[in-house]
């Protein structure tokens, strides 16, 4: 079934759309939810979240790419459920590292009233990524975006980590002078 049917299906509200998500997608949203997390059981949790949030989203939203509406409610649902993690002090994870490796670029937000500004943020770093090459922007994507661990995107691109990691650190550092350009920073 192609992703235009499962919409459809959404759309028309048949249980088969979560069915249908769940045999084309699950395997990807479970992916995203685990790195993130690195629990097994919490990443199931993020992912039947997913087929909710979906359900959910889809009267109002009908996303052209189906693999990336997905993945961001589960990306979502599992920071959602890291942070409720952390608050409870049993974290882990990539995503500290993470955050950590990003904080001299992307500065934080205090409180949610700052949403405009964040939508802001949001959209500079979408075109800082048009910027990168397209290797880079990919690297990128999947350290940051996906929080795929160092040593898996070395593999999938078969680089050495060391050039990942350069990669990486060139990236943020082009990043931090693009908002500092745009006056973000």
């Amino acid at each position: 079934m192609n992703d235009q049917q499962i919409v459809e299906l959404y759309w028309q509200r048949s249980p088969d759309a979560v069915a249908a998500s769940i045999a084309k997608y699950g395997s990807y949203c479970h992916a995203i939810a685990y790195r993130i997390l690195c629990n097994r059981e919490d990443a199931e949790e993020c992912v039947n979240d997913t087929w909710v949030g979906a359900w959910n989203a889809m009267p109002v939203h009908r996303p052209n790419r189906l693999a990336a509406f997905l993945g961001k409610i589960t990306r979502r649902a599992a920071c959602d459920r890291l942070s409720a993690n952390l608050a409870q002090k049993r974290g882990g994870g990539e995503v500290p590292l993470l955050l950590d490796e990003l904080t001299a670029c992307i500065p934080a937000s205090p409180s949610a009233a700052q949403e405009v500004e964040d939508a802001e943020l949001e959209a500079a770093v979408d075109r800082f990524l048009h910027t990168l090459s397209r290797r880079d922007c990919s690297v990128f994507l999947r350290r940051y975006y996906f929080a795929e661990p160092l040593a898996d995107i070395a593999r999938r691109y078969g680089l050495p980590l060391g050039t990942v990691k350069a990669s990486l650190f060139r990236s943020r550092e082009k990043l931090r002078k693009y908002l500092e350009k745009e006056e973000l920073l």
